[in-house]
């Protein structure tokens, strides 16, 4: 069967396995049961997800023109301690850095190729921790705006990541850490003005992905490179597609692209 489209993000559902869904050329097409499928796909060019142009993707699937205008692309979105929706100040567009910075976020940990702490908007609860790879993780704070989130965020990556490893998380080897354990230890880095928001009594959450076999020796397929790619699909995990070779394809990252999806038996 061959779709074609334009690439987003997968769309996830929480269950045991994790669901996804990946939506191309207004089909959506659940990749969960595509994996032992032979998949075929094709670079075949480019499409910018605000502007609709062809010009080549520069970040998170927009051109460059559009990523250094957009509010969902300012620098407060990687940094949300440069939030300012709360001061009244505008970046790029007021309305829209209020309606985003001006609710609930989630300080959290998570394990995935390591323990990590992380940012994220009450309403993407789990999705973020899904779309991370993460096997666990634990809400350890929530707050009513993103500026406390980025300002905690700041405090505890002085004492512990805040980065994946995209590589180890994807073997599906990390260490299993004890999520309520790492809460204790670094409640007494948080700055005053945030310890009233600190969750002590939640439990972490549990995560399983669609995953057949890990890759030993993960490696990034680049479709503007390598225009053309089959291989047969044995997981999913994070965002990334795992094929039997070793290959892995990273959606998120390569949003923006149209691509050629063929799917055989």
């Amino acid at each position: 069967m061959l779709y074609q489209g334009v690439l987003t993000k997968m769309q996830t559902e929480l269950a045991v396995p994790i669901n996804y869904y990946l939506s191309l050329g207004g089909a959506l097409i659940q990749a969960h049961q595509l994996i032992h499928k032979k998949l075929k796909l094709k670079f075949i060019g480019f499409e910018c997800l605000s502007c609709g142009s062809s010009e080549v993707t520069f970040r998170q699937g927009f051109c460059k023109s559009c990523f250094f205008e957009l509010p969902q692309t300012a620098d407060w979105i990687m940094h949300p301690e440069k939030s300012k929706a709360h001061l009244d100040i505008e970046e790029r567009d007021l309305e829209f850095e209020k309606k985003v910075q001006l609710q609930p976020h989630i300080v959290y940990l998570a394990n995935s190729s390591n323990v990590k702490v992380g940012v994220t908007r009450k309403t993407q609860v789990p999705t973020r921790w899904i779309d991370q790879g993460a096997q666990t993780a634990l809400e350890i704070l929530e707050v009513p705006n993103r500026y406390l989130a980025g300002v905690a965020e700041v405090a505890l990556k002085k004492h512990i990541s805040d980065k994946t490893n995209w590589r180890e998380m994807l073997k599906g080897n990390a260490t299993q850490e004890d999520l309520s354990v790492w809460r204790h230890q670094l409640s007494s880095f948080l700055p005053e003005e945030v310890k009233p928001y600190f969750l002590i009594n939640n439990e972490p959450l549990n995560l399983q992905f669609p995953v057949q076999k890990h890759p030993e020796r993960p490696k990034s397929l680049n479709l503007t490179k390598t225009p053309e790619y089959e291989g047969i699909l044995v997981g999913i995990k994070g965002q990334y597609l795992i094929f039997d070779d070793e290959t892995v394809f990273n959606v998120r990252s390569n949003e923006g692209l149209v691509i050629g999806l063929d799917v055989q038996a």
